[in-house]
């Protein structure tokens, strides 16, 4: 989610760059390590931050003048966890922010927390949790896209609510006026990206499955498997 430029409090602002860039500065770290240990991922890691860049550049109207787009961060966090989807996220936010006027430099903290934390660390346990479970690959994948981008807009509605609390209600009225609105695009949107990112998957999987086994996002068995299934 884009929360544009100027529209939180400064005070949130300041709140959500403090949670978000010592998660990224970590995520950096580690992509370092990876890459000097395997730059075979390179390539993988392109892709990633491509398919981040272009689902969260396609942005759609939504009801009472707001907008709703996939995020794209499912793909990311499977393959590489959450630390390192944080920087691929954060390094999209700041690029469409700039250029393309989507988000803004002063809610960047909250966009990245919201796109490139929370989200991606959902999606990262819901597909190590199906995976613990031998559920199918593909339809492991489309949950986690799926549940990555429902968890990115919840987080948002909830920064949102904080910042702008109802007269009547409060914080918990805001939060359910903002889901509410969110959710009659979001809902039938992360669907599609979660069938996306199991295509996009399946793609990766038959052309470079060894890197895949690299960075433990399968055991040989499962790829094994899945070969044979789409042979």
């Amino acid at each position: 989610m884009h929360i544009m430029e100027g529209f939180l409090p400064l005070n949130w602002c300041v709140v959500w760059y403090v949670l978000s860039l010592p998660v990224v500065a970590y995520g950096a770290y580690k992509m370092n390590i990876m890459i000097k240990e395997n730059r075979d991922i390179l390539p993988l890691l392109a892709v990633s931050g491509a398919f981040i860049f272009v689902l969260s550049s396609l942005k759609m109207p939504s009801v009472t003048g707001s907008c709703s787009h996939p995020t794209g961060t499912g793909i990311g966090a499977i393959l590489f966890g959450p630390w390192i989807t944080s920087v691929l996220s954060i390094i999209v936010l700041i690029y469409q922010a700039i250029f393309l006027a989507h988000g803004g430099l002063t809610t960047l903290g909250a966009n990245t927390f919201s796109m490139g934390i929370v989200g991606p660390f959902a999606g990262y346990l819901v597909y190590k949790a199906c995976m613990k479970r031998d559920v199918n690959m593909y339809i492991a994948v489309f949950l986690a896209a799926m549940l990555a981008d429902w968890l990115t807009y919840i987080v948002t509605s909830i920064q949102l609510a904080l910042a702008f609390p109802a007269a009547s209600g409060g914080v918990m009225a805001s939060f359910e006026a903002f889901l509410a609105v969110f959710a009659i695009t979001q809902v039938p949107l992360a669907i599609v990206e979660g069938a996306v990112s199991a295509l996009l998957f399946k793609h990766i999987v038959q052309l470079r499955s060894d890197v895949l086994l690299k960075l433990n996002v399968a055991s040989p068995s499962v790829m094994k498997k899945l070969k044979e299934a789409s042979a």
